[in-house]
């Protein structure tokens, strides 16, 4: 009877935040002074208790409001610990009255739409400085904007996220293992660090341009008259794919971005895509002749979100002379501005022998990513390109390139550097993670750091996105893969691309599996 009249008060504690604010509002006219704690508190402990403790003693009422799951951004393996436990552990404190769950990202909505006459943070906050999210001052701001306050307790921390990685086992033991090794050499500043210096580099990004839509079906059964399974049409999704995905994820990182990419002369879906560029992209979009702008069609099934095929509306003759000079034409001006240069190759038909000669000829620093896939296979291979700073594959595509399906898979990647002249090699392994060879340092393997794989659909490209920014800086290799791991496992928990890489996100990310 005991157990049960307390879990009774405890949700008697809950409320949305709708009706969080008018009761708020009730106990204001009653001269009541609110408090307000916002947070995930994803594994409550003492250093938690305390800083609500303190916050109590500055009012009458303490509202705590929490993150909601899906924007917890500390990682795909984060919350530890669901909305519904989280809000159940909170209520079991004496010190809260009450308790809602943000559905907003950020602290500001909550925060205006309680009002409190007190907003209360911890001391590790204090230091605005530090903040890299800019969320403390956003707060600061609504607080004020409200009437109230914005003040730091005083007493000891605890970090929840290191409490978790040192006592719940979140990874395999062998991933745990890594992080444990790489944590002693690498700091979450140092990251952070390596990837603000890489921000300064002007990236050009030239590959095709690519629309990946996604039709969700219904499954009705096998069609009565031929072997044929039928399918229902639910809704439809659209997605910026190939370098449009690749230069959003970049825009977040670099403060200079191009793109150089054929978009079709008919069907070009030029206005959504310019609709859904980053701000700070110089897009010189190429017209391609008698083509269509590149849509991979595909066909999933909605329950569990099987991919049942896919339909192409594409292009993937040679270019006409008239395209192809212009092409020449375009790189010929764009390049030099540049730093970097990441070519993206589809195998679609885009890159010829004259443009590939100017790539290789005037970059600076030239990445390639020679993708195989559906419209391709057996006709593509990363060797017409023969001076390349940082190549990018799969393990897959690499064993296809030396014609050995079983082979030791690290013999191999020297002998095709070695053969080819290219400086560094990395080959992605999906949830073996990845392998990178350079003739100084030989091989770095650094295990995926995937807890959850909703879509793999241009994961690997994000993964090259980012850490060929770092390669260029010459940052230590292990990092580099690290990096490149983090963005891997955030791709791969996204729906196509609905969300691109973002700076914030990922440095939340790395903060959480490094403290």
């Amino acid at each position: 009877m005991e157990d049960s009249a307390l879990k009774q008060s405890g949700e008697a504690k809950i409320f949305s935040l709708e009706e969080l604010a008018k009761e708020v509002a009730r106990l204001k006219e009653q001269g009541k002074k609110i408090v307000q704690c916002h947070g995930v508190f994803d594994l409550l402990h003492i250093g938690h208790i305390r800083h609500l403790q303190e916050a109590k003693r500055l009012g009458d009422i303490l509202v705590v409001t929490l993150t909601e799951d899906r924007h917890v951004n500390k990682g795909p393996h984060r919350p530890a610990f669901p909305q519904q436990l989280r809000l159940e552990a909170m209520a079991a404190l004496d010190c809260v009255d009450f308790l809602a769950v943000s559905c907003s990202p950020r602290a500001t909505e909550a925060i205006k739409t309680i009002k409190p006459d007190f907003y209360v943070k911890g001391p590790d906050f204090k230091n605005k400085s530090k903040d890299y999210t800019g969320g403390i001052l956003e707060e600061e701001e609504a607080v004020k904007a409200v009437g109230g306050e914005i003040v730091f307790t005083e007493d000891i921390t605890f970090s929840s996220t290191n409490l978790l990685n040192r006592h719940f086992n979140m990874f395999p033991k062998e991933v745990e293992g890594f992080l444990n090794d790489f944590r002693s050499r690498f700091s979450s500043a140092d990251i952070f660090n390596f990837l603000d210096g890489a921000g300064d580099l002007k990236v050009l990004v030239v590959g095709e341009a690519i629309i990946d839509e996604y039709q969700y079906c219904e499954a009705m059964g096998k069609s009565s008259k031929e072997p044929m399974l039928a399918v229902k049409r639910l809704s439809t999704e659209h997605f910026l794919g190939g370098t449009l995905a690749v230069a959003n994820h970049l825009a977040s990182f670099c403060k200079k971005v191009g793109l150089v990419t054929f978009l079709g002369d008919k069907n070009s879906h030029e206005r959504f895509i310019r609709d859904n560029m980053a701000s700070n992209i110089d897009l010189n979009f190429l017209k391609r002749k008698d083509s269509p702008t590149i849509v991979k069609r595909r066909m999933i099934e909605n329950y569990f979100f099987t991919k049942l095929m896919a339909v192409y509306d594409i292009n993937d003759g040679a270019l006409s002379d008239r395209d192809e000079k212009a092409l020449c034409k375009t790189l010929e001006t764009e390049i030099p501005k540049y730093d970097v240069v990441l070519v993206f190759d589809f195998g679609h038909g885009m890159f010829t022998p004259a443009s590939i000669g100017v790539l290789c000829s005037k970059s600076k620093y030239l990445a390639v990513n020679a993708q195989s896939n559906a419209g391709n296979v057996g006709y593509q291979s990363i060797t017409k390109y023969p001076k390349v700073d940082y190549v990018c594959t799969t393990e897959n595509e690499m064993r296809m390139e030396m014609r050995d399906r079983r082979g030791d898979i690290k013999s191999m990647i020297k002998a095709f550097a070695e053969s080819n002249g290219y400086k560094r090699i990395t080959v992605t392994r999906g949830n073996r993670g990845s392998l990178t060879y350079t003739a100084d340092e030989g091989f770095t393997e650094v295990p995926a750091l995937t807890v959850k794989v909703v879509d793999r659909m241009g994961a690997g490209d994000a993964y090259f996105a980012l850490t060929v920014i770092c390669a260029a800086r010459n940052i230590p290799t292990e990092a580099i893969s690290f990096i490149g791991n983090c963005v891997g496992a955030q791709a791969v928990a996204t729906v196509g691309h609905r969300r691109f890489i973002e700076k914030v996100p990922l440095y939340k990310h790395i903060e959480s599996l490094l403290k």
